[in-house]
This record gives structure tokens, C-alpha cells and sequence, in this order.
């Protein structure tokens, strides 16, 4: 295979490393995937694919593509969870010349057709028969749209349904013609890579966004080659580490991870069913895995529910166990940065009587929390929201250091990372090569490779966030330490400014709230321009009824605990715990333990779980006006 050039130390595109990665490494093995054995088949079997194997098939998806008359920048749409297709989709796309539109598998269909309509997609990968239909549902709002794809074989649609006239095929049948046009045009696919250029447009992805129509982010090749030179740089990531990959590739998140392992080369196992998780990290036993921060708190959560809900020495012990393991971490992170180096280093130095309780929380705690997550687990990079600090710390000092980042879809993700000498409550140190600094109000601002190249077919909104001179102005607050580290404070559109001209960060108190109340599940602090701040509190139906049932309720619903007067007592003390550490107005004088969690259908979580914060106040009014009638602070 003739290889496309790189331009210098950085590729010139994802393609075009894609394609040097199979020719270096091609019987290394490049993804892992679980195969489907159906109701009732018992354990999944997983097969593998080494990079040359999986060079052959995107090579056949793109020629596919190309068969279809596909061309440069043009946009191809993936609407589907995270599987082993989405990527040789997404790969395929690339190496066509095209762009990929991403779609989330949770967007209704009008969304979807939104999406679809203002990228002009001319062809749409769709996992399945649901997920075709949602476009289908608006076939005349989409002109553009020639052909879809689906990677689950799906009936040939009747003539006189929404995909008349529109051919579907199964991801098997686009790969067979693209075995045809590469017997005809064998150079084909090498030549689309070859014609790529840095500033061609690569990926449109849909910001969920908290209010209004979303927003198509364009990240050009150069982006994403700014991120892969970035992940094997660092020296995070090594040729031996299996990481196992179940964030939504619709994702910048998600897309990103793709970048460092097509770099470095190692496998990738890839499964995005939630509730495969648990079984998976057995199985697999990664090295690697990045999870979004309710991932960290819904474990841990776990973890303390199962503890108290044994009461007892068994509570008492994981208790202490997790002070230890937040002393430890602190410490070492502390003394680490004293002397120029990262926790590991700062392990050696921690006091002896704190690292001989830590040894000891280690056999009785911390070995079965790494075993959780496979027992081999090196590195959990996360992002996407602020993790709460005592749950970092937790982790970390367990074992499992949970590496914080800071990235938007408008960064391609990736603008800062911790490594090796991470500090927990921050989000690490710049990429080389993108520039951070903090405006005056304290916005944090960015530029670099990494930084989106405007909204799609909106300049006006474009101009609003990208300044003349290339800086990003990202609507997040923040600081940077005196030896450059990041720390996210809030976001500037979500500051709370009472009645009496105080402002508060609700980012800070939730996370706080997080870090010490186990039952959580959200939290959102409600107070701008009332005179006293009060809060919307939802709990973990898993860890709430298992606290339920540890005090002898039982055959009460979710919904009724959650209502329940004892409820509100435990909610209270924790309320009361970190409301001892804020200023006066700042504490939350009031709050109401919701009957429900926020989700998607009532539209007060994005599809990448965000909260929507105006959305939540429109559902729960009643609420938040009951904790203010007739009240004044005190």
C-alpha cells in the first residue's frame, strides 16, 4: 500500500494516520467487540480485528461511499450507540474524503431530522431499523439524503413507506460494492485520503447545548491530528494498554479517544451498553478507561450504600477506610508538587502513621474496589463536568487515578489533561500547543489547533464566541494556578446573583454537595435574583431504596421514599454539612427532595446527560415557588 504523507511531526489527517497505523502495525490488534448471542445465549463471546483486518473493511466502506458518489467534505451522518460498526463507519467516512455528522442514539426525530437537514447529509449510517426510522419519519424535510445504512440487517421497506425510493442497505451489502469499486479503481481510497487537506471539514457534532435547536460544531482534519500528535506525546498511553471504550462516539469525548489509539496503536474494546459495564471490566480487565464524572459518583455511591446498608463494624470500616484514602491522596498529591513530581512520587513521602492506615484500608477496602474495575486499571481520564473532589480523591487514593481534563465539542475535546502529576480538583495543564489564559470576568479562554473552525451555517453565533484573534471565548469560569494548572469554577450564563447583589457559583455547592451526600443523583442550586439560594434535589433510586430497606421499609415505591419525611432528615444533614462551609449567602436555606430523576423524555437532561437548567425550573415551578412563598432570609 502506497502510504499518504504526513506534513512534518503532526499527520495531516485522521485518514491518513489511520492508513500508517495498519501499514505499521498490521497484525497487532487494533478492536475487541463483543458478539451478540441473543435472549437467553448466556455470555457473550468477543471476537478481535488487528488493525490490518480492520483496514480492509473501512477501506471497503469507503470505496463504498465513493461507489455512491460521495465526494470531498461532503457529510455522512452515524446515528447509533458505540459499537465496533460506528467506528468503521466513522473511519470509512474519513478515509472517503467526506465528513461525519454525528447523532446521538437517544435524539427524537425531530431532532434528528434537524440534524440531518442543516448538515446536509447525503447519507445516514443508522444501527438499526429504530434508528433509520426516526429520519425516515421526515424523508421530505431531507433532500439531500440519497441512500441509508443500516449495521443490523433490516426488512427491504414497502414501496409505498416514508424510504420509497431511497435505497437501504445493510453496512454487509455498502461493504461488498465497495469491494467492487476497489476491483475496478484499486487506488481509489488512497487517492480520496491523499486529496485531504488540514482545513477540510472532518466531523460535524451537534452541541445537545441547554437551551434552543443545537448547534453543528465544524472540527476540520487538523483538529483531530492535533489531538492524536497530543495523546502520544504525552506519553500517557502505551503500545500494551487494552482500554475499554463505552462513551457515545456522537461525543467529542468519545470521538476523542479514537485519536490516541489509532497514534499509539493499542487495542480498543468497545461496548456501549451501560449495563454490560460491571460484567465488561471483569472480562476485559482494561488498563484504560475514560468516564464522565457520574460515573465515579454512581460507583462510589454503590459502594457506600452497600457498606451502610450492612451497618455495623462493616460501615464503620468503609467510613474510615474513605477518610484514609482522601488524606492519602491529599498528601501525596501535596507533597508530590512540593517536590517537582506527581502522586507517585509523593507516596514515598507521605507521614508513616497516615501510610500505615492506608496500608491497611488497602486490604480491607481498597483491593475490592480495584477489583471492580478489573484489577489492572492504570488510568480513568474524565471530563465533560467537574468531578466533586472527595470522590476524586477517594479513587485515587484507592488506586484508581482518575485523571481530570477540560475540553468543550468546540475544543475537539481535548484542551487540558492530567497526567502523571495530577492534582485532584483540577484539570490539569494546557496541551502543548493550546494557549488558556482568563479574561477579566474570569472566563476561560482558548486557542490552538484544537479549536473548532465556527458553527455550521451560523456566522452570526460564531462571531459571538471566536474573536478576531483566534482566542475561544468558552463561557466557562476558571483559574490557572501559578504553575499552570486549571481549575473549572462555573460557567458564567449559570452564576447566581441574589437580590442582595451577591453572586454565587451553583457549580461549586453541587459539587461539594456530591462529594459528601452518597445518595445523590442531582442537585441544582435555584437562587438568581431571589434573596436567599434553595436547591432541587433528586436521588439514586439504587442507593436511596437500599438506605430504605436497611432501616426495615419496605413495599414503599421510589417515588414514596423519596417523599418521605425521614428522607428529607438525611438530605438535611448533608445539606447542613456543606452548607458549613460556605459563605452565608451562599448556603442553601431550603430544598425538596424530588419524586423523580431529571431524564431526557422531560427534556431536563442533554444527550450527553447534561443538565438543563431552565428546563428543570419550568418542570419543577411548583416547587421552587413553594420554598420562597412567603419566605425571607434570615
Amino acid at each position: 500500500m502506497n502510504l499518504p504523507p504526513t506534513d512534518g511531526d503532526r499527520p495531516v489527517s485522521l485518514a491518513h494516520l489511520f492508513l500508517s497505523r495498519v501499514a505499521a502495525t498490521p497484525g497487532a490488534e487494533a478492536y475487541r467487540s463483543p458478539v451478540p448471542t441473543g435472549p437467553g445465549g448466556g455470555e457473550e463471546p468477543w471476537q478481535s480485528l488487528t488493525w490490518e483486518q480492520t483496514g480492509q473493511r473501512v477501506r471497503a466502506v469507503a470505496a463504498g461511499l465513493l461507489s455512491l458518489g460521495i465526494g470531498a467534505e461532503d457529510r455522512v451522518a452515524i446515528a447509533s450507540g458505540t459499537r465496533l460498526e460506528w467506528i468503521l463507519a466513522d473511519l470509512g467516512i474519513l478515509c472517503a474524503g467526506a465528513a461525519t455528522t454525528t447523532v446521538y442514539p437517544s435524539t427524537d426525530a425531530d431532532e434528528t431530522a434537524y440534524i440531518l437537514a442543516d448538515s446536509g447529509s447525503r447519507v445516514l449510517f443508522a444501527e438499526d431499523a429504530g434508528k433509520a426510522a426516526k429520519a425516515l419519519a421526515h424523508r421530505a424535510e431531507l433532500p439531500a439524503l440519497a441512500a441509508v445504512v443500516t449495521f443490523d440487517p433490516v426488512p427491504v421497506p414497502d414501496d409505498d413507506g416514508p424510504a420509497a425510493a431511497l435505497p437501504v442497505l445493510s453496512l454487509a451489502d455498502l461493504e461488498r460494492r465497495g469491494a467492487d469499486h476497489l476491483r475496478a479503481y484499486p487506488e481509489a481510497v488512497e487517492q480520496a485520503v491523499a486529496a485531504i487537506d488540514r482545513e477540510h471539514l472532518a466531523t460535524l457534532i451537534y452541541t445537545s447545548g441547554t437551551t434552543g435547536r443545537p448547534k453543528g460544531v465544524r472540527l476540520v482534519h487538523d483538529c483531530w491530528a492535533f489531538q492524536a500528535q497530543a495523546a502520544r506525546d504525552l506519553g500517557l498511553l502505551t503500545t500494551a494498554d487494552l482500554e475499554y471504550a463505552w462513551l457515545p462516539m456522537a461525543h467529542a469525548f468519545g470521538k476523542n479517544l479514537l485519536c490516541g489509539q489509532i497514534a499509539v496503536g493499542y487495542a480498543l474494546a468497545v461496548d456501549g451498553r451501560l449495563d454490560r459495564m460491571t460484567a465488561n471490566l471483569q472480562r476485559l480487565r482494561p488498563t484504560l478507561m475514560a468516564a464522565v464524572p457520574r460515573v465515579f459518583e454512581k460507583i462510589y455511591n454503590s459502594l457506600a450504600a452497600e457498606a451502610r446498608g450492612q451497618g455495623g463494624l462493616r460501615r464503620r470500616v468503609f467510613d474510615w477506610a474513605a477518610r484514609v484514602a482522601r488524606d492519602y491522596a491529599a498528601a501525596a498529591q501535596e507533597r508530590g508538587a512540593e517536590h517537582g513530581g506527581g502522586m507517585e512520587a509523593g507516596r514515598r513521602l507521605v507521614p508513616f502513621p497516615l501510610a500505615a492506615r492506608h496500608a491497611l484500608a488497602d486490604r480491607l477496602v481498597y483491593a475490592g474496589v480495584r477489583d471492580l474495575f478489573g484489577g489492572r486499571m492504570r488510568g480513568c481520564p474524565t471530563g465533560s463536568a467537574p468531578l466533586a473532589p472527595d470522590i476524586g480523591r477517594f479513587f485515587s487514593g484507592a488506586g484508581i487515578p482518575v485523571l481530570e481534563g477540560y475540553g468543550l465539542t468546540e475544543s475537539a475535546c481535548g484542551a487540558s489533561m492530567s497526567l502523571a502529576e495530577f492534582r485532584t480538583g483540577t484539570a490539569g495543564r494546557p496541551l502543548p500547543g493550546v494557549e488558556v489564559r482568563i479574561a477579566d470576568d474570569g472566563e476561560i479562554l482558548m486557542r490552538g489547533p484544537n479549536i473548532m473552525r465556527g458553527y455550521h451555517n451560523l456566522p452570526e453565533r460564531t462571531a459571538e464566541v471566536l474573536d478576531p484573534d483566534g482566542w475561544f471565548h468558552t463561557g466557562d469560569l476558571g483559574e490557572l494556578t501559578p504553575d499552570g494548572y486549571l481549575r473549572i469554577t462555573g460557567r458564567i450564563k449559570e452564576l447566581i446573583k441574589t437580590s442582595g447583589g451577591k453572586y454565587v457559583a451553583p457549580l461549586e455547592i453541587e459539587s461539594r454537595f456530591k462529594g459528601v451526600c452518597p445518595y445523590v443523583s442531582h442537585i441544582v442550586v435555584i437562587g438568581d435574583h431571589r434573596n436567599f439560594c434553595t436547591a432541587l434535589v433528586t436521588l439514586d433510586e439504587a442507593s436511596i431504596m437500599s438506605w430504605a430497606k436497611s432501616r426495615g421499609t419496605t413495599g414503599r415505591s421510589y417515588a414514596e421514599v423519596c417523599a418521605a419525611d425521614e428522607t428529607h432528615a438525611l438530605v438535611g444533614q448533608y445539606i447542613g454539612q456543606v452548607n458549613a462551609g460556605l459563605q452565608r449567602w451562599q448556603t442553601i436555606k431550603k430544598f425538596a427532595v424530588l419524586h423523580r430523576d431529571f431524564d431526557l423524555a422531560h427534556g431536563e437532561l442533554t444527550p450527553s446527560m447534561k443538565v438543563r437548567r431552565p428546563q428543570v425550573e419550568r418542570s419543577f415551578a411548583d416547587r421552587i415557588e413553594a420554598m420562597y412563598e412567603g419566605a425571607r432570609e434570615r
